[in-house]
């Protein structure tokens, strides 16, 4: 039994009938498919490894604690393990519409929070796994060290692997063991905040720097108080999705980058840029001088937390210059932009906000989570940007050969964009509220433009130069 973090609980605590809170991506294979059974066995083989995969959430009575972790005694793979085929004459758009189909539904919060798909019937012979797990278990970057376990590193599998022994789930607690563990916590917390606090004053001249950074944070992010201009990126959503994808070559934008300046990261941000343009444009919605408030989630994980599969994420708000139509210009705005959010604070005020939620009663925790939801109305939605393993995963013998990341969308955010990358290709996935509009093609669309404008700008220009050396970034 074990108590969820903050963070992972606030995850838990938005979701409701439409906010739903699960992350995923769509993985495809080459063919030709294995047996349904075979991927089974491979996913079961290795469920040791992740024990969150076996268990589910338990809540005291009264809400007096924070949700506990705690094993599933009728746990089983095939309620988890789906299967599904598409039609012969599928082009593309029956993938897309079961993707949309399946992120609409809740998961079971009776169960482990996690569901896989496995799809057959894609072009080329090709097969996927839509994986789906809800964000209070892993966030981005352990999203992509689960995929590294749960995934081999060879065709023949991964060596070494311990051998499984049979699962013995631990006896399910009932309300008064939950209560009594939800009160040890609570027991507990304020010498956890004392220590916590006399870590500060042992070092106070650090603690002064963070402390100020932080203030700078919070300061500039004053500017999200202010309404975000009317618009339909922004409205209350229903519990429909619908998701699109694509994808551009991590060589081409690593091209852009030596040859305009700024870093990958920047690239991909004006790549995003361009593809919500399309959208607003597509609208028939003015873009002039427009910029877009946009979540940024950056991962704040250690070194030592790799491995670890929870949530340890901060934020910075970025402003995306949807209103400048030249590329160049779009992109040394995004670089004069990220470069300031690097040293403002923001990181650091979001890693404040963080920690002192963990000082909140969990009922308070959790109605504040649900009103900072649903009742902002300034960020207009969000870009995620996890890097992927650059080396061949396999399921079953099957090489992995693409991976569309899906990100979920709460509150007022209408349409969310994430990208991940795998083996020398950057892969869009686009999120949208199917009851805003069923364009959200126009993304992608603006994507694809974008890069092919920005690939031409840079073999135009050639690398930056500085004296004799060529500059590039990270």
């Amino acid at each position: 039994m074990e108590r969820m973090n903050p963070l992972d609980a606030t995850f838990l605590a938005i979701e409701d009938t439409v906010n739903h809170m699960h992350i995923g991506s769509v993985v495809i294979f080459e063919g030709p498919p294995p047996r349904y059974e075979e991927v089974g066995r491979a996913i079961e083989a290795v469920l040791p490894l992740v024990p969150r995969y076996r268990q589910k959430v338990r809540v005291a009575p009264a809400s007096i604690g924070r949700p506990l972790w705690v094993d599933d005694p009728h746990f089983r793979i095939d309620y988890h393990l789906r299967h599904a085929a598409l039609p012969p004459s599928n082009d593309g758009d029956e993938l897309r519409r079961l993707v949309g189909w399946v992120m609409s539904q809740q998961l079971d919060r009776h169960k482990p929070l996690w569901e896989t798909w496995m799809i057959e019937g894609l072009p080329g012979d090709a097969w996927a796994l839509l994986t789906k797990v809800h964000h209070c278990m892993v966030d981005g970057i352990a999203g992509t060290d689960l995929l590294s376990v749960l995934f081999d590193l060879s065709a023949d599998g991964t060596p070494d692997r311990p051998v499984a022994e049979p699962w013995v789930p631990q006896p399910e607690p009932g309300a008064f063991t939950l209560a009594r563990h939800s009160l040890g916590g609570i027991m507990t917390a304020p010498v956890a905040r004392a220590r916590w606090m006399a870590g500060l004053l042992t070092r106070p001249a650090d603690t002064v720097g963070r402390l100020l950074k932080a203030a700078r944070g919070l300061h500039d992010m004053g500017r999200l108080v202010r309404p975000a201009p009317v618009s339909r990126l922004t409205g209350p959503i229903g519990p429909h999705r619908r998701w699109d994808h694509t994808e551009v070559s991590l060589a081409d934008v690593k091209a852009v980058r030596s040859g305009l300046g700024g870093t990958v990261n920047d690239v991909v941000l004006a790549l995003v840029t361009r593809g919500i343009r399309e959208l607003l444009l597509g609208w028939d919605e003015d873009v002039a001088g427009r910029e877009v408030r946009t979540l940024v989630p950056v991962s704040v994980r250690d070194a030592d937390a790799r491995g670890v599969f929870d949530n340890r994420v901060s934020s910075i708000f970025a402003l995306l210059p949807v209103g400048i139509a030249d590329a160049a210009e779009r992109l040394d705005e995004v670089r004069r932009q990220m470069e300031h959010l690097k040293v403002s604070g923001e990181i650091d005020a979001g890693n404040a906000v963080v920690a002192l939620v963990d000082f909140a009663p969990p009922l308070l925790h959790a109605l504040l989570a649900r009103i900072l939801v649903h009742r902002q109305h300034s960020v207009e939605t969000v870009a995620t940007n996890v890097p992927g393993p650059q080396f061949p995963l396999y399921v079953a013998g099957r090489k992995m050969i693409a991976a569309y990341p899906y990100v979920p969308l709460a509150g007022n955010i209408r349409v969310g964009v994430a990208i991940w990358s795998y083996l020398g290709t950057l892969y869009f996935g686009v999120t949208g509220d199917d009851d805003a509009g069923p364009d959200i093609h126009r993304v992608c669309a603006g994507i694809d433009d974008g890069m092919r404008e920005l690939s031409k700008l840079a073999r135009e220009k050639g690398p930056r130069m500085h004296g004799d050396a060529c500059i590039s970034s990270a």
